[in-house]
């Protein structure tokens, strides 16, 4: 149903968006922009990676695939400091 109101999250499972996560990852050394703990935990821990949106794209294409507005991040931090910033309007 999400998907459905939301067609922008099949973005997320294109090959072009693992590419393009990969490249963000290695770009930024596997490091956390936010608080620089090393991504390498592996998924749900809070040290995993995850690829952040600086700007939240809310389905505009450019901004969702600039690789500009990306950074990696920490999941704890993208879960908990980060989603409570949008919900703030502060990001």
């Amino acid at each position: 149903m999400r998907d459905r109101d939301q067609p922008w999250r099949a973005w997320y499972r294109t090959k072009r968006w693992r590419a393009l996560r990969l490249e963000v990852l290695k770009r930024d050394g596997w490091q956390c922009r936010a608080t620089g703990v090393m991504l390498i935990g592996k998924y749900p821990a809070d040290n995993s990676a995850v690829v952040d949106h600086k700007v939240p794209h809310r389905g505009d294409p450019e901004l969702f695939w600039n690789i500009d507005n990306l950074q990696a991040v920490a999941k704890g931090w993208h879960d908990r400091d980060k989603q409570s910033m949008e919900r703030r309007g502060l990001a």
